[in-house]
């Protein structure tokens, strides 16, 4: 009778074992990528030509590469079919990235490309696909509006969405 119990014993810890190791895999397995998002509003929805905008964002983890993106929101007072800008990335081992970007924002109809609802757009744009960062520390990315205006109505904000690449 002691060993039937004992056997009941073991065979229900087996379970609760696998049971576990399943759970921990499904947890494990399903996380979603690392994510940091910074976002810059403009509250009279303008943005200034030569307002710089800067991002710092802390980077501890580099076993997998990143993908950096910068999303925009619109209201449809934007009068462009692209909004142009500049950006400037500095990464913390010092190794610097410059590119000129535009981002198809309107057609030539005047129609959103982006993400709408009534009052407003979001578009995306890729900055840099599967970025190794080499160290620890802090990637700061500047942003320059090259629109050939004082100021460019219509922009509710800026961001940086950086996640780890699906690789």
């Amino acid at each position: 009778m002691l060993s039937q119990c004992k056997r009941s014993h073991v065979r229900g810890l087996l379970v609760q074992t696998i049971f576990l190791g399943i759970m921990i895999f499904i947890a494990t397995g399903c996380q979603k990528p690392v994510s940091t998002e910074l976002y810059h509003k403009f509250p009279d929805q303008n943005w200034a030509r030569f307002n710089l905008l800067s991002f710092e964002i802390p980077v501890k983890n580099m076993e997998k590469p990143y993908d950096v993106i910068l999303f925009a929101r619109f209201t449809p007072q934007f009068a462009y079919e692209k909004l142009g800008f500049n950006m400037v990335m500095n990464t913390p081992d010092g190794e610097e990235r410059i590119n000129q970007y535009d981002m198809n924002v309107k057609t030539k109809s005047g129609t959103f490309l982006g993400e709408s609802n009534k009052d407003s757009c979001q578009q995306t744009i890729i900055l840099k696909k599967e970025l190794h960062i080499a160290k620890p520390g802090i990637l700061k990315i500047e942003l320059e509006n090259l629109t050939p205006r004082l100021s460019t109505e219509g922009i509710l904000g800026v961001g940086i969405r950086m996640v780890q690449s699906a690789k």
